[in-house]
């Protein structure tokens, strides 16, 4: 596994930013437990009005995270690709784990999830969706627990810059430190943060990788 390109990964923040809205993940949850399904079947499940359900599936779409197909008359909206499934596979087992629904845990289990706890993982994602704070990340995936002077030279960051976004990243305990001497060393915990990078290495990889022939 290797850091992604600037531009890709610039490509995949922009991405991981649509996802991270309260009202964008509970439409890309109900298209992954449900299946195509129009503007009018996702506006009922949200109780939004239609003309906003319409434009968050645009933005949606502008990010290549839904795609469209018509039926006649009628336009039906489906998940794209495995990268957001892939989210929604830790994202239930992360519920499963809270509040002890074991079911949750096994695997290609699939329902929707209480509202409220939909709403606090799109700010959990929002928190993190950042091209500074996902390039540290990528990179503590890759390499594992490094002081702060190796991040700031893998990620080509100022020192001061690298040490404030670490700050940011752990008081959301994205990630985690420990002082060895005068050194301090960080590494990332698991949760929706570490899946969504994995899971962007699996799309924007690929995406690379055929850029390359």
């Amino acid at each position: 596994m290797e850091q992604l390109p600037i531009h890709i990964m610039q490509k995949a923040v922009k991405g991981i930013g649509y996802i991270g809205h309260p009202s964008r993940l509970r439409i890309l949850e109900y298209l992954d437990v449900n299946g195509a399904s129009s503007v009018s079947d996702i506006t009922k499940y949200l109780g939004e009005e239609q003309m906003i359900v319409s434009q968050h599936l645009r933005k949606l779409r502008e990010a290549n995270l839904v795609k469209t197909k018509r039926r006649g008359i009628f336009i039906y909206y489906d998940i794209c690709e495995e990268y957001p499934a892939s989210i929604f596979v830790c994202i239930r087992k992360l519920f499963g784990y809270m509040t002890d629904q074991f079911y949750f845990l096994q695997d290609n289990y699939k329902a929707l999830l209480p509202k409220d706890y939909t709403a606090m993982v799109a700010n959990r994602i929002k928190l993190f969706a950042n091209f500074d704070k996902m390039r540290i990340l990528e990179y503590l995936i890759i390499h594992g627990k490094q002081c702060v002077g190796d991040i700031a030279q893998g990620v080509d960051l100022e020192p001061l810059k690298a040490t404030q976004t670490l700050k940011k990243l752990k008081d959301d305990e994205f990630v985690s430190s420990e002082r060895d001497g005068r050194f301090v060393f960080y590494s990332i915990n698991k949760g929706v943060h570490y899946t969504a990078l994995q899971c962007i290495h699996k799309r924007y990889g690929k995406l690379e990788n055929k850029s390359q022939f």
